[in-house]
């Protein structure tokens, strides 16, 4: 019973502190940021941090990796309920950018803190991110299959294409003082821009 009981309060812990990283990052920047202040967020030692941390890049990417995964589930979980490809395809943008405007915090440290790190961006092997693309590029093959999309896509383009412009309106929204657009709106108008051009005749 000890054991689990140790294991609950280190879960905590760690917890605690990828919760704190979030309101230190998106707060202060990514570089601007100190171990000490996210111990401090997080009610812990300084010296605690280095039981689970081995630096402030790998607090980032822990925070990322864990994110990601909840992110890939509801998602999927969007996509899921809906049967034909085009709406699945609206169901994956009105999603993401769902997530933008529910955690605005979360949001700006994907989209601005992450990119700031050299660590992450040249040595990290992001898997989730690419599992996340292919969400799209399956929607888009089974659209062909079925006949709805146009044949002559390359679905690898298109999963690109379709993130970067949903993307963009994520980046927007989190460093915009004013939001000119609702997400519903961004969702369903970035969604016709690409079936409008996929949709086979």
């Amino acid at each position: 019973m000890a054991v689990k009981a140790n294991n609950k309060k280190t879960g905590d812990k760690h917890a605690r502190i990828i919760a704190a990283a979030v309101k230190v990052f998106a707060k202060n920047g990514f570089f601007q940021s100190k171990v000490s202040e996210i111990a401090r967020e997080a009610g812990v030692a300084d010296g605690t941090i280095y039981l689970y941390f081995q630096n402030k890049d790998d607090i980032l990417i822990s925070l990322f990796e864990e994110e990601m995964a909840k992110i890939l589930a509801s998602v999927r979980q969007a996509v899921a309920q809906e049967a034909d490809p085009a709406k699945k395809l609206q169901a994956f943008a009105l999603a993401h950018l769902n997530l933008t405007e529910k955690s605005q915090e979360l949001a700006e440290i994907i989209q601005v803190e992450v990119r700031q790190s050299s660590k992450f961006m040249k040595e990290y092997e992001n898997t989730q991110f690419f599992e996340y693309l292919n969400i799209i590029s399956a929607i888009i093959k089974e659209g062909q299959a079925a006949g709805v999309f146009r044949a002559d896509i390359h679905p690898g383009i298109a999963k690109r294409a379709i993130f970067g412009a949903l993307d963009e309106m994520s980046r927007y929204w989190v460093l915009s003082t004013t939001k000119k657009y609702s997400i519903q709106k961004a969702a369903k108008e970035i969604s016709s821009y690409f079936l409008k051009g996929v949709l086979a005749p």
